[in-house]
């Protein structure tokens, strides 16, 4: 499932990350590896905010959804 669905303060690892390649690499360089555990803060106006490997991210709604939890 999408990390656009996942409710805040639920911890969850991420079990792949799709889209194209650029906006793969983009997303793996903040952190959002598969096998990483990712931790939703909260759901703000479209974006979604995490923590993802100590660091807090906000990312848009699109690239939420290309994260798979």
């Amino acid at each position: 499932m999408p990390l656009t669905v996942v409710q805040a303060g639920t911890n969850a690892r991420i079990k792949k990350v799709g889209g194209r390649p650029e906006t793969r690499q983009f997303l793996e360089g903040l952190g959002f590896v598969a096998g990483g555990m990712v931790s939703v803060i909260s759901q703000i106006g479209g974006s979604v905010i995490v923590e993802v490997k100590g660091t807090r991210v906000a990312v848009n709604r699109d690239m939420a959804a290309k994260i798979l939890i």
